[in-house]
């Protein structure tokens, strides 16, 4: 059973964790600013890190087929090419949000919380990511993104690159 409404808003969501076009243009704009560099250079290093781990290791030592390829049906979407465990929209959105969310302190964390939530769930009501998928990318995020911090640390160590952290 489908609901055009809900196809359309999901769809629209789930195109946002496509290559992971909104957390690229949201780390770029943060790396411009001097005041935003530092949490643009732990987003950048934890989408990197995330990407990395789940579509270049991960994913292919597991090959688990997507939902639709073991329950066949209609998808609302063109049927995503690779294997669905972990996700991949997932991973890197809860990785460059949660990485903003550890070292901004506004309210701006939140929305983007809400938002990689959202890009979550649409990978579940989308039917190509099974529900563990989603919660192994999301575990898989926040565990990065403070790899990431740790990475970023050591490379603003002493002001180098311009960088200072984030109080």
């Amino acid at each position: 059973m489908r609901c055009d409404v809900l196809d359309f808003i999901f769809t629209l969501i789930t195109k946002l964790g496509n290559t992971g076009i909104i957390w690229i243009l949201l780390t770029l704009i943060l790396l411009i600013r001097r005041d935003t560099r530092y949490t643009g250079l732990v987003m950048a290093i934890a989408f990197i890190l995330s990407a990395a781990v789940v579509n270049l290791g991960i994913k292919p030592l597991v090959s688990r087929p997507r939902p639709f390829q073991v329950h066949p049906i209609e998808l609302a979407i063109a049927a995503p090419y690779g294997t669905s465990f972990p996700s991949g929209h997932s991973a890197t959105s809860f990785a460059a949000a949660w990485a903003y969310f550890i070292t901004r302190k506004n309210r701006l964390r939140w929305g983007l919380l809400a938002l990689a939530a959202a890009i979550a769930f649409s990978r579940l009501y989308l039917f190509v990511h099974f529900p563990t998928d989603v919660l192994a990318g999301i575990i898989i995020g926040i565990i990065l993104s403070y790899a990431a911090k740790l990475i970023a640390d050591r490379l603003v160590k002493n002001g180098r690159w311009g960088i200072h952290a984030s109080p």
